[in-house]
């Protein structure tokens, strides 16, 4: 068990300092790229306007491609963002249930959601916002992971006490809130696992790698860690988050 909690804390640190990485690289790339794109994008419109045909389509592309930079830019930028987010009491059961409304219509018709949620779990101090992008994040990873006839995610919430943990260096915290998503989907290949958070790292053909730095990013700030464990034919990411108590 000591050995297992090592292997966790080390692999969190290096979750976390692969995060920290891009900060200053965030920050550079959305002062220097954003402005020149707008006149990227300005000029593209003002051909459209007078073009037709096949030079509209162009231009056209243009704008949509420059929208997509900066998209990714701006999801770039969010690592460069430590604070502690502006929270109050979120009901995580509240914030998985919007996840699924909002991806209920993009999952495959063969795919089942299971949810085992404990319903004494208590509240946690956080972003709603920022919590449903990381669990958005994680089910639709599953959700391409899964396959898609007889696949199965399953979503699960517990209350575990005895798993403590001091990310920023200072007092021990208590994690006892534990949300997973589990998909019986083809697992994560070996060569990827200890560097799967990194940003720019991904299985996908058309993936940023940003996805899962993100999660880790956001959860880190929320005080908790994020965790996977695969095999014999399942995926399972573990989010551990501290609760709420009387004097919050």
């Amino acid at each position: 068990v000591e050995r297992s909690m090592a292997r966790l804390i080390d692999r969190h640190l290096n979750h976390r300092n692969a995060a920290r990485s891009v900060v200053g690289m965030g920050a550079i790339l959305a002062h220097e790229i954003k402005n020149p794109l707008s006149g990227i994008r300005g000029a593209a419109q003002l051909i459209e306007q007078s073009a037709g045909g096949a030079d509209r389509e162009l231009a056209q592309m243009i704008c949509e491609e420059t929208d997509r930079i900066r998209r990714l830019i701006e999801r770039v930028d969010i690592f460069s963002d430590d604070r502690p987010p502006i929270g109050k009491r979120v009901n995580i059961h509240r914030v998985l249930e919007h996840v699924l409304r909002l991806h209920g219509n993009a999952a495959g018709s063969g795919i089942r959601f299971v949810e085992r949620y404990d319903p004494s779990l208590p509240s946690v101090w956080g972003n709603r916002d920022q919590l449903v992008q990381v669990f958005l994040n994680l089910v639709k990873n599953a959700v391409e992971a899964a396959p898609e006839r007889d696949g199965e995610i399953v979503l699960s919430t517990r209350y575990r006490l005895g798993f403590k943990f001091a990310g920023g260096g200072g007092k021990p915290l208590e994690l006892p809130i534990v949300v997973s998503i589990e998909d019986n989907g083809g697992g994560v290949p070996d060569d990827l696992r200890d560097n799967l958070f990194e940003p720019f790292v991904t299985t996908k053909r058309n993936g940023t790698g940003l996805g899962l730095a993100l999660v880790a990013s956001i959860v880190e700030n929320h005080g908790g860690i994020v965790e996977f464990e695969a095999g014999r034919g399942r995926t399972v990411f573990r989010v551990r988050l501290p609760a709420m108590t009387d004097d919050d």
